[in-house]
């Protein structure tokens, strides 16, 4: 008797003779728990909006000052780090260091909507390089899908765009490259581990900040607990789940199924704030999940045909 199996993991088909069965394995443990460490990691990355609100310091001070205590967080609860300034692992660090420094300075000088939609081009940066760097081909239905989702998050923040601030914009686009060269980076560590990249990035993180850290204000205790809470909740819980996730993923899958992140922002200022999304928010959110999801379905169904 074939052993009990749950359903979801696996699929019968019927060999050519019609009269055998085979059981093929659709999707692994591992990649179904990744995408779950993928899905909660936005969670937290989505939760920075509201917490950066309440650190009253400029973006640089909140971006080293969290990226400190993301740091310590991080190689508290690790074991067995080893940093060996690999290529792999001191370029991972380099992308996380500028994604995040960058992401904060757009924000200071372009909307928000605008530095959001900007970073999130690093799906088409990954689609461009995955196959070359690291023998991960782009699909059509993955081309389809970026199409999809940077439509849906243009019309997601059509109400907030500007195009002024260019300074700003560019820093955004950066952000996003910079987005995209981390996940390659941490992605090429797959066989090892990558988050020691995110301890160094980091600490850079924090270098590239101290300036302004110096030179900030002193915070109320509310101030302190918001710090806090980004570097080890927004920063280090998010991206310990994403360097286990990257392991079990694709490059493209690791930047596509984060991107709920953002649409999920207007959640928290609705429940904090009372403020409700637009309809085009609205249909721009329902676009992106939309194409997220049919991709999930296309792949899984590809995989059956396959096997």
């Amino acid at each position: 008797m074939f052993a009990r199996c749950h359903l979801s993991a696996i699929f019968r088909v019927r060999t050519a003779a019609g009269s055998r069965r085979k059981i093929v394995p659709l999707k692994s443990p591992a990649h179904t728990r990744a995408v779950g460490q993928l899905i909660a990691a936005a969670l937290c990355w989505s939760l920075g909006g509201l917490l950066i609100k309440a650190v009253a310091w400029p973006p640089l001070a909140v971006a080293g000052g969290r990226g400190l205590i993301a740091a310590l967080f991080i190689a508290a609860i690790s074991r067995d780090l080893k940093f060996h300034f690999s290529r792999p692992q001191v370029l991972g660090a380099l992308g996380y260091a500028a994604c995040t420094v960058t992401f904060c300075a757009a924000t200071k000088l372009t909307t928000a909507a605008n530095a959001i939609l900007l970073q999130y081009t690093a799906p088409v940066w990954i689609a461009l390089f995955s196959a070359t760097l690291l023998g991960e081909r782009t699909t059509r239905a993955d081309w389809l899908t970026i199409i999809a989702v940077l439509g849906g998050m243009g019309l997601f923040f059509a109400d907030n765009l500007e195009f002024s601030g260019l300074l700003g914009n560019i820093l955004g686009a950066v952000s996003g490259l910079c987005f995209a060269g981390m996940t390659l980076a941490l992605r090429y560590q797959k066989d090892g581990s990558p988050v020691e990249s995110i301890v160094l990035g980091n600490l850079l993180a924090f270098l590239i900040g101290l300036p302004w850290i110096i030179g900030a204000p002193n915070l109320p205790a509310s101030g302190w607990g918001a710090l806090v809470l980004l570097g080890s909740l927004q920063l280090g819980v998010s991206y310990l789940l994403y360097a286990r996730a990257i392991r079990h993923v694709t490059a493209l899958e690791a930047v596509l199924i984060p991107v709920i992140e953002p649409l999920l922002n207007p959640l928290w200022v609705l429940l904090a704030l009372g403020e409700r999304p637009t309809p085009k928010a609205l249909i721009g959110g329902a676009v992106v999940l939309g194409a997220i999801t049919l991709r999930g379905v296309y792949n899984l169904r590809h995989r059956h045909a396959t096997n």
